[in-house]
């Protein structure tokens, strides 16, 4: 998605880093780049809207419940395994989402 504005931040980029900022797991920078972006680009600002209520819908259905120790497990594993790949092949993963494959 871009507006067709030129942006110091491309909106592809913005709105990949969402979830990351709704989650408060960017840096500083990162931070500033989003918001600036946000204030600046009605479209990505709708985007942002969006997906802020959905987390909260999430959160307010699911917040309390934490996930069995088995899958959590398993989930953490996964990630571990992902990060590795990625450093072994200098920054891209290769295998797939993982939506596929049986757990």
């Amino acid at each position: 998605m871009s507006c067709g504005d030129h942006h110091e931040t491309p909106c592809e980029e913005v709105l990949a880093r969402v979830y990351t900022y709704l989650d408060g797991e960017l840096d500083q920078g990162g931070c500033g780049e989003v918001r600036e972006h946000l204030d600046e680009c009605g479209p990505c600002l709708r985007e942002y809207g969006l997906e802020e209520a959905v987390k909260k819908i999430v959160n307010k259905s699911c917040g309390c419940e934490q996930a069995p120790a088995e899958l959590r497990s398993k989930v953490l594993g996964r990630i571990e395994e992902i990060c590795g790949e990625i450093k072994a092949s200098g920054g891209v993963a290769s295998g797939g989402t993982g939506a596929s494959e049986s757990a």
